[in-house]
């Protein structure tokens, strides 16, 4: 079944890859309608946002299964396995079901592809790109499975992502910042306009903090809509929290009253803030704040939130000396990450590891990083828009200074370096070194270093 799925795996990345973005729903909803709309066979909350869209999707998925939904969950990109984008229940999907589901669906994409039930254009059809591929991948087996509900992770920005064929009843928006400025915007607010798409007529809207100029965007399309808005900060929120053994002790104020004594096994004020918002969102979902004023039941919420994991982010994969993986990729999620590990692991001593996109901000992503690395060993991953080491270098030289920054052109070598830079010091303990820059970066890490759970 290796060879199946890697054979189909092939197919898809023949596709236009996922970074290339034609803006129009016209070809996922062509494959949808080709399909019978099994997109509308069950409920869904989209997701939209700059950083957290995974982890809180990972969150709210734990949370309904709690109350004994029967969930599917479409996030990207995935670490290793390309089955990893579509889970049943908390679970990736078989490589067996995978493979079946793309036989079943893909006379129909081939349909799309040569341009049936798609307006024409100039040059001939344009056929269905990867993403958009898996997406109708993932929602037919969702409709086949089937599930109660859908937690659906935009792959960017938002109206004409091709997630949003669904007509969500509850839409989360995490944090907004600047990422893919050359598609989205410039500002926050400008990149609020596309992701407001996802916010449907008649909607519940949970909205996690943001910049000033994209709340205000988001609110104004809630209104023109007539969307129900939940805001952090105003009707639920984090009111207090704890760095605890392996995660943290939180206190939420959802939507319907005050959740005490919830322990997430999180690193990070970041994944306090997208727990709050997966519970509002959560809430959303069953009516509580609205029809219904009880709050959900406390022993599940804490159960459904101990049971979290979020692969890749500030994900621990050895011990002596200590090996964090973390997937941030943008300013943003970078000093997050470093603020988190701070906080969480005190190291005396780390080293990072840095494979990050050329199109990314890569100056900025050092700039956060710098304060926290005693050392950083540049390198590279396996895809082509991975910066090359030596302009990496060049830019990390500009920041962390000649005598901090190494380079490796291989990520296997590069991790080497790190640990025994890290080691110089002689106390393993206070050690560490952490893999980062993107997904692509993490996920490498990961076959590489396995995980302590194996």
């Amino acid at each position: 079944m290796n060879e199946e799925l890697q054979a189909v795996e092939a197919e898809l990345l023949a596709r236009l890859p996922e970074t290339k973005i034609d803006p129009t729903l016209e070809r996922e909803q062509a494959l949808m309608d080709l399909l019978g709309e099994p997109q509308r066979s069950y409920q869904s909350v989209h997701i939209t946002g700059t950083n957290g869209k995974t982890s809180t999707a990972r969150m709210i998925d734990q949370l309904l299964g709690a109350f004994e939904l029967r969930t599917g969950r479409l996030t990207s990109p995935h670490l290793a396995s390309v089955t990893e984008r579509i889970t049943l229940d908390g679970e990736p999907i078989s490589a067996e079901r995978f493979v079946e589901v793309y036989r079943d669906i893909k006379p129909y994409m081939e349909m799309v592809d040569s341009g049936v039930g798609v307006p024409e254009r100039e040059g001939g059809p344009l056929p269905l790109s990867f993403f958009e591929a898996v997406t109708g991948l993932g929602y037919a087996a969702f409709a086949d499975a089937p599930v109660d509900v859908a937690v659906v992770e935009v792959g960017m920005g938002g109206t004409w992502d091709s997630t949003n064929v669904i007509d969500a009843a509850v839409s989360v928006v995490t944090p907004i910042d600047l990422d893919h400025t050359d598609k989205l915007g410039g500002t926050p607010g400008e990149i609020a306009v596309e992701k407001s798409g996802i916010i449907k007529p008649g909607g519940i809207a949970v909205l996690a903090q943001q910049p000033v100029d994209a709340a205000q965007v988001l609110l104004k399309h809630a209104v023109e809509v007539d969307a129900t808005v939940a805001r952090e900060g105003m009707e639920f929120g984090v009111l207090s929290r704890q760095v605890a053994v392996g995660g943290q002790l939180l206190t939420l104020r959802g939507l319907g009253g005050e959740y005490p004594d919830v322990f997430l096994p999180l690193h990070g004020e970041h994944q306090a803030h997208n727990a709050a918002v997966a519970l509002a969102a959560a809430e959303a979902f069953f009516g509580v704040g609205a029809a219904q004023n009880e709050p959900l039941n406390i022993e599940k919420v804490r159960a459904a939130f101990a049971s979290v994991r979020s692969p890749g982010r500030m994900e621990v994969v050895r011990r002596s000396p200590t090996v964090l993986l973390d997937a941030a990729h943008n300013p943003a999620g970078a000093r997050a990450t470093a603020a988190a590990v701070q906080e969480a692991f005190g190291f005396t001593r780390l080293v990072g590891v840095l494979a990050v996109a050329k199109d990314k901000d890569v100056r900025g992503v050092l700039e956060a990083f710098e304060p926290v690395l005693a050392e950083v060993v540049v390198t590279r991953n396996s895809l082509p828009r991975s910066m090359p080491p030596d302009e990496l270098a060049a830019l990390a030289v500009e920041v962390f200074g000649p005598d901090r920054v190494q380079v490796e052109t291989r990520l296997d070598d590069a991790i080497d370096a790190a640990v025994a830079l890290a080691e110089e010091e002689g106390d393993l303990g206070g050690a560490g070194v952490l893999v980062t820059g993107s997904v692509i970066t993490a996920g490498e890490a990961r076959v590489l270093l396995g995980t302590l759970e194996g």
